[in-house]
């Protein structure tokens, strides 16, 4: 339709044959609210991010889950160190949990060997991680976290444009391609109508461990301009610390110690 705005939920034109119906989760799963985790660009940490994140929710007494959509490079039950296989029966996929009772779905955890590629063209991609989100039993969630593939591509688009995600968290990096990068996946957002929660600077500094200086190590940050001229929320600004990316590789992320997440934190509850 030459007046589309791609918002078919909201559509009252009848006979529409692009019509895209929003997906349901089963009768077992209730979902409070989904949040989906997205970066313009490989590198800057946002499986990092969203593992951290939800650690703290979990923390914080939520019940929380993670869907990997980045399934042709899936890092988040190695982040967590989980081991068990998810495991399909009667039509649903039960979903593994971590060591503190995090819900994660993975195209890992259905792989014998973790080590082996997936590769898929895009539609088939984007057609698992719709599995994921209607035949997984999530059971109840006051969380679910979606940790979205790099980029502006097209199991990102379908995402968005099949699951009921509820808000967006951009994850960026100081460096000067950050504007052009973080200007995609907002204007993104705003083509599929999904409500941008904010912005999360990863990798914003490192802490000198003698004196306490803040080191702008991949460069100064100048994302306070830039939200201001794109009127969108910073959320935080997280350091590069090598104890907690040793925690992930280690599959112990949430032992993670990030204090300067809790603007995040609080964000997300509405605080």
């Amino acid at each position: 339709m030459a007046n589309c705005d791609g918002n078919c939920e909201h559509c009252s034109v009848e006979g529409c044959g692009e019509r895209i119906v929003k997906s349901k989760p089963n009768e077992f799963t209730n979902i409070k609210r989904i949040i989906g985790v997205l970066s313009g660009k490989g590198g800057v940490g946002k499986s990092f991010v969203t593992s951290s994140i939800a650690a703290y929710l979990n923390r914080n007494g939520l019940k929380v889950g993670i869907l990997d959509a980045d399934v042709t490079g899936p890092s988040i039950p190695k982040a967590f160190g989980v081991k068990e296989k998810a495991y399909g029966e009667n039509g649903f996929i039960f979903p593994a949990k971590t060591v503190g009772g995090i819900e994660i779905m993975s195209a890992n955890l259905l792989l014998e060997d973790e080590k082996e590629p997936i590769i898929w063209r895009g539609p088939l991609v984007g057609n698992l991680v719709k599995q994921f989100f209607e035949q997984v039993m999530w059971g109840e969630l006051d969380v679910l976290l979606i940790d979205m593939p790099p980029g502006t591509g097209d199991v990102a688009l379908t995402t968005f444009q099949s699951l009921p995600i509820d808000d967006l968290i951009i994850v960026t990096s100081p460096q000067d391609l950050v504007s052009l990068i973080v200007t995609k996946a907002i204007k993104m957002a705003e083509m599929m109508n999904i409500h941008v929660l904010g912005v999360v600077e990863n990798m914003s500094y490192l802490v000198c461990p003698k004196c306490a200086e803040k080191i702008p190590v991949f460069g100064e940050s100048h994302l306070e301009e830039f939200a201001k001229e794109m009127k969108f929320t910073i959320l935080g600004k997280l350091p590069l610390n090598s104890d907690n990316t040793k925690l992930m590789d280690k599959g112990e992320i949430e032992k993670v110690s990030l204090p300067e997440i809790k603007s995040v934190i609080d964000a997300i509850k509405g605080e």
